[in-house]
């Protein structure tokens, strides 16, 4: 069963999403979406685990626009997080992400690498953007601004899902599009300068002592397979898994290969 609670911490409501009961293992969303984008691995927990699943700042259901100093970045949304697994007394955990939410792990690891017992990255890569990509990252906050969250969501859906979800799971496309359009546009934009402007997290992966799962669709044009090897070949106690047709959002698109993964990462590496 998938329990959803709200708690204050550092002055900030937020929301998280929580099932079974035992080791934490906190799972962070990718851009631009929320903690529900894990319910169907938080439907399938392993016994002796318990999956916790927050909605990032700028996020979710309960977001408000953010209201830091500055503009919102990388380590705000990593503190965030550290700040919840204070408030939740949890010292230490397994955490991990897909997309953004891993570049919020690269983020916290480097803040507070004590927290972490393992490490999940899905569907990402430590580099920094490039400059094409930063150019792309301005042109969705131009589009986030005129168009809103349905803009973004018409833009990103043929890069967002592989092509044999696109051909043989018609249920999703709509699916993914409805979640971005529950989005708020000022969170969307927000979200993305912090991307933007994100540090090359590719010297830290040397230093993750810990055990790591790497997951990656086969079929993601975003953050295709090539890039997690590399991960994986720079991360001293890492497991590679490439999932057969899945694109960005494997976890989302496979979802029983996706959790069956994380289960056997848990079970034997654990």
């Amino acid at each position: 069963m998938v329990r959803e609670t709200r708690i204050t911490a550092g002055g900030r409501s937020r929301r998280y999403l929580d099932a079974g009961s035992g080791w934490p293992v906190v799972l962070l969303h990718a851009f631009p979406f929320s903690a529900d984008m894990w319910r169907p691995q938080l439907e399938r927990v392993p016994e002796g685990w318990r999956f916790i699943a927050p909605d990032l700042i700028g996020f979710g259901p309960d977001a408000a626009a953010w209201s830091g100093a500055g503009a919102l970045t990388l380590d705000d949304m990593a503190a965030d997080v550290d700040r919840l697994l204070d408030a939740l007394e949890i010292e230490e955990a397994i955490i991990g992400g897909l997309s953004m939410g891993a570049y919020v792990t690269f983020a916290l690891f480097r803040a507070a690498p004590q927290r972490f017992t393992g490490m999940i990255l899905a569907d990402t890569r430590p580099q920094a953007d490039t400059p094409e990509g930063r150019d792309g990252r301005r042109k969705m906050i131009e589009r986030a601004q005129s168009g809103g969250p349905a803009a973004v969501a018409e833009a990103m859906l043929p890069k967002l899902l592989g092509p044999t979800t696109r051909a043989r799971r018609p249920v999703l496309p709509p699916l993914v599009r409805q979640m971005i359009e529950r989005e708020r546009a000022d969170g969307i934009v927000g979200a993305l300068e912090a991307m933007l402007a994100r540090p090359d997290s590719t010297p830290d992966l040397g230093r993750i002592g810990c055990p790591a799962l790497v997951i990656v669709g086969d079929e993601d044009e975003i953050t295709p397979p090539a890039d997690a090897a590399m991960m994986h070949n720079q991360i001293a106690r890492s497991r590679l898994v490439v999932l057969p047709e899945a694109g960005h959002l494997s976890s989302l698109e496979v979802p029983d290969g996706f959790t069956l993964a994380l289960s056997d990462f848990l079970t034997s590496n654990l």
